[in-house]
């Protein structure tokens, strides 16, 4: 007897996060097929009435974690704080955490796929680098609300300020990650001094003089 549409819905979308828990913990190309459809609950050949090949399960994976993520990120950079941060220092704090470090289910998506995207086919990868832009958007709006004393005077837009931002606290997350089972110090040390030096410095006046408008 056939499945109902729901039923094969929810069992598709069971796979899908099934495939992104072990996408994310082991990578891609670690995770085979049998153990997938087995850790969702399935059997191996119930696979392909689902999906035409791993690349087509992959590419949705990508696309479903990083739409998610991003719409995390944007709910989280809206929410309201205190009059001791900023939306931006609660980020950076919250990104460079142990916390996050630790949570590779449900953190960064773009983190937790940065290893496997240059070898996966294109729809994958464009999925990976529609999240990463939007990640980049959303954190210079941050900068932008923000309005630390290093961004003022600063030639570079906001953008490109953003790019350089995303791609310390990404770069020291997965590091840190890296060594975080075998040199659990170097690990915290990596997250802490970043950290420190990203934060300390939004409040450094910016070595830049300030662009000045020509008059005509």
């Amino acid at each position: 007897m056939g499945v109902s549409r729901e039923q094969a819905a929810e069992n598709r979308r069971a796979i899908v996060a099934a495939a992104t828990q072990l996408f994310r913990e082991r990578g891609v190309e670690a995770v085979g097929l049998n153990e997938l459809m087995k850790h969702a609950g399935f059997t191996q050949g119930g696979f392909y009435d689902h999906f035409e090949s791993k690349a087509a399960l992959v590419a949705e994976v990508f696309a479903s974690a990083m739409a998610a993520g991003s719409a995390q990120i944007a709910k989280a950079a809206k929410a309201p704080v205190d009059k001791s941060t900023t939306a931006l220092r609660r980020y950076i704090t919250h990104y460079l955490s142990r916390a996050h470090r630790d949570n590779i289910d449900r953190g960064c998506p773009v983190a937790g796929f940065a290893g496997d995207a240059a070898r996966l086919g294109a729809k994958a990868q464009s999925h990976f680098a529609g999240g990463l832009d939007d990640q980049i958007t959303i954190l210079a709006g941050l900068l932008a609300e923000s309005r630390s004393a290093a961004a003022i005077g600063e030639r570079r837009t906001l953008r490109e300020r953003a790019i350089s931002l995303h791609c310390q606290l990404l770069g020291a997350l997965v590091l840190s990650r890296s060594v975080a089972q075998t040199a659990p110090a170097l690990s915290n040390e990596l997250l802490e001094n970043v950290q420190r030096d990203v934060l300390a410095s939004l409040d450094e006046p910016s070595s830049r003089p300030p662009k000045v408008r020509k008059k005509h």
